[in-house]
């Protein structure tokens, strides 16, 4: 097995939290994954869990939401050996925040217990748009009554 996906917030649907990013379980590149264990599939759903919850608590300091519900994180990768892989976007290419948001996010990751490490890449494609956001991120900034 080589990874275990958790996460990709750049197709979010109607489901919330984990459930959104469970969707997405599975080796990176469209390849069939190796059959994961039962043990080892409730590890990576806690990681990914705690890893969330994490990156709920990183807010953009132009926009009262965090990050995950703002949609800049586009996937979550749990690898074997525990260490992850963060891809996530900004909300434009000059935004203030540009270098230190990557660092924030490998630091939270890298702070729940069991990861390893945290390898955060910011990814261009697709652009951000603020459909990417959660239905409560749009009714906080007021995008939907």
């Amino acid at each position: 097995m080589d990874d275990n996906g958790v996460g990709r917030g750049a197709d979010r649907g109607a489901d919330q939290g984990l459930d959104r990013a469970e969707a997405f379980l599975g080796a990176a590149g469209g390849e069939e994954p190796a059959a994961a264990s039962p043990e080892r599939m409730a590890e990576v759903d806690r990681l990914g869990e705690a890893i969330i919850a994490q990156l709920m608590t990183i807010f953009d300091p132009e926009i009262p939401v965090n990050i995950y519900e703002l949609g800049l994180i586009y996937k979550i990768d749990v690898h074997d050996g525990n260490t992850v892989t963060v891809d996530m976007t900004l909300t434009s290419p000059n935004c203030p925040v540009a270098e230190s948001l990557p660092m924030e996010v490998q630091h939270k990751v890298e702070q729940v217990e069991g990861i390893e490490g945290c390898e955060v890449r910011i990814v261009w494609e697709p652009t951000w748009h603020p459909s990417m956001m959660t239905e409560e991120a749009q009714l906080e900034l007021g995008l939907i009554y």
